[in-house]
């Protein structure tokens, strides 16, 4: 795609978010935490109704990133091509994740479909900084929904990771932590009772960690019984 169509594009895609601009929706975010340079506050079903107007393509798909504005990076990643999309790119583009929402739908749209997807998953939940946390586990979430294998000792560092990520001083690593673990808790008897056999030598908090750790024994006990 040339320059002249790449610019033209943008345009015909920033005419359709004036059209379905959201005050509410975006006041709304703002109110939640939410600082974007600009935030349209449109609907994410309308956004992919936007993005399936378009091929996929990467010049398009980087400058619509680097535009930082929130439907510019969420339709970014709905259209970079996967097969020109390195590990510099990723290491790129995670860099400018600045909010659990495009952390969530960039692992979703794009991330989770790298064939390195694996590798950054655990590379990033292993990582100190938010987003890179934030995604990581994101990642392996989507990749345990789709049944991607992790082997032995996958599933032991992936349980390790989850485990240290739920005290975490950021409450979004926590959560996606969380529910990173009842994912994978519930996608087998085998990882079910890998953790829940984690569990029995740990002492328990009477806080968050603590409760959320008897969740995911219960949902252990839960999937362990069907399998009887």
């Amino acid at each position: 795609m040339t320059k002249e169509q790449v610019a033209d594009n943008i345009r015909r895609i920033k005419a359709e978010f004036r059209q379905g601009m959201n005050g509410v929706a975006s006041a709304k975010m703002r109110e939640l935490g939410a600082q974007y340079k600009v935030n349209f506050g449109i609907e994410y079903p309308r956004l992919q109704m936007i993005a399936q107007s378009f091929e996929k393509d990467h010049d398009l798909a980087q400058a619509l990133w680097k535009d930082n504005i929130r439907e510019c990076r969420i339709i970014a990643a709905m259209l970079q091509p996967v097969e020109t999309f390195d590990r510099d790119f990723a290491d790129l583009w995670i860099e400018s994740v600045d909010s659990v929402e495009i952390a969530q739908y960039t692992s979703m749209n794009l991330f989770q479909h790298l064939p390195f997807a694996s590798e950054i998953a655990f590379n990033w939940m292993a990582d100190e900084r938010e987003m890179y946390q934030v995604c990581g586990f994101s990642i392996a979430t989507r990749l345990i929904m789709r049944n991607v294998a992790f082997n032995g000792e996958a599933q032991n560092e992936l349980i390790d990771q989850a485990l240290t990520a739920m005290q975490d001083k950021y409450p979004s690593v926590q959560k996606a932590a969380f529910s990173c673990l009842l994912k994978f808790v519930s996608s087998g008897a085998d990882e079910a009772a890998k953790v829940k056999n984690t569990f029995a030598s740990l002492q328990l908090p009477q806080n968050q960690y603590g409760e959320q750790c008897r969740i995911l024994i219960g949902e252990a006990d839960a999937v362990l019984e069907t399998k009887k």
